[in-house]
């Protein structure tokens, strides 16, 4: 009978079984986009990346006859337990065969782990919260992630339901085209803001970066504070985040909205470098660097945008600030050249957003699901 064992990764040479893992779970997956691994070793990075300022993390690697064959996190966010005043263990970055004795080994051991912290729920995955990458892809397999969207086989959600999960929250990914239009509804009310309205928008100053990303986190944390999930990001975290996504930010399609010079609303969206990083299988050297140039600037491989974020300032909500900075997105996306655009992930219970998303012409396309339990 084959031994499976459950191991802290407590090591360099386990840090890198523990990233290297997925490649080998989803080598035979065409829709699978492996990380790059020096990306995943900075984020594991426990005294560099400011999250973990406020958490506690640990990661376990699943190894069976001496060989990896599964892994996964727990964290304590104690910002989000003292923001939400609850006390809950995430667990996140649960990747394994269709096995559930692998399954259930793992989410033992974080189970027990959360436990042992003083945490009452165990709720997942979150790689390791809102502000990351989050949720079980349960609807719309057959077509790759976008940029910092996950990936996984139905199998995950179904060990997880047997372990005792349930779910407790759907995030909602919706795709429009440029073959798709804005509902004349929506366009009345955009057309009336470039008209009569005093708000204006502008891309986003690469020149006064610094600046800018300052005030793009002052909306964030002031418009999200009511969200499902919400952690408020301090400014190390947050200039953490911009910096590394500077590297693959398009300018013309991160926009602000100001009122009589004052910021507003923002809208993030990001060139989706998932299809130039699928080529790379997770490395970009000694010949990664080459194909990513290939496939960006020569090819033109990337022919799409993700919608990650918006924010409205809580004074200027239900003005149709939202709806001016989707078509405003679009209309420059496709001046720039890209074909489609997903916008995620909204929350299910975000009913406002959601009918925005369709009446913006975008359809729903796929779904994630995050699941918890009592401990």
């Amino acid at each position: 009978m084959d031994k499976i064992e459950v191991v802290e990764v407590d090591s360099p040479t386990r840090l890198g079984e523990f990233i290297r893992y997925p490649r080998s779970l989803y080598r035979d997956e065409p829709c699978y986009v492996v990380p790059l691994f020096q990306e995943r070793k900075e984020f594991f990075d426990f005294d560099r990346n400011p999250f973990y300022r406020a958490a506690r993390v640990k990661l376990f690697l699943a190894k069976r006859n001496g060989r990896p064959a599964g892994r996964i996190a727990t964290c304590i966010n104690f910002k989000h337990n003292e923001y939400h005043s609850e006390q809950v263990g995430f667990f996140g970055f649960f990747d394994t065969p269709d096995d559930y004795e692998i399954a259930r080994s793992l989410l033992k051991v974080a189970m027990i782990t959360l436990k042992r912290e003083g945490m009452e729920k165990m709720r997942g995955p979150m790689n390791f919260s809102t502000n990351h990458e989050c949720g079980f892809l349960v609807e719309g397999y057959g077509k790759p992630p976008v940029v910092m969207m996950t990936y996984n086989r139905p199998h995950q959600v179904r060990l997880c339901e047997k372990f005792g999960l349930k779910k407790v929250m759907d995030l909602m990914a919706y795709l429009r085209t440029d073959d798709e239009a804005p509902s004349d509804r929506i366009m009345r009310v955009v057309n009336k803001m470039r008209k009569r309205s005093t708000i204006t928008v502008r891309p986003i100053d690469m020149s006064d970066f610094n600046a800018e990303v300052d005030r793009l986190r002052e909306i964030y944390n002031s418009a999200w504070a009511p969200n499902w999930g919400f952690v408020p990001m301090d400014e190390a975290e947050f200039n953490h985040m911009a910096k590394n996504l500077r590297q693959i930010v398009d300018p013309d399609i991160v926009l602000i909205a100001e009122h009589k010079g004052r910021p507003a609303a923002f809208s993030i969206a990001l060139p989706d470098v998932n299809q130039a990083l699928a080529y790379l299988k997770g490395r970009l050297l000694p010949f990664g660097i080459l194909r990513l140039i290939w496939h960006t600037k020569i090819r033109n491989k990337i022919n799409g945008i993700r919608m990650i974020t918006m924010g409205v300032v809580p004074r200027y909500q239900r003005l149709g600030i939202d709806s001016l900075l989707y078509v405003e997105t679009f209309e420059r996306a496709v001046a720039r050249g890209y074909k489609w655009a997903e916008l995620s992930w909204i929350l299910e219970s975000n009913e406002l957003m959601c009918r925005g998303a369709v009446d913006m012409g975008a359809r729903l396309y796929k779904k994630y699901r995050i699941l918890e339990m009592p401990l």
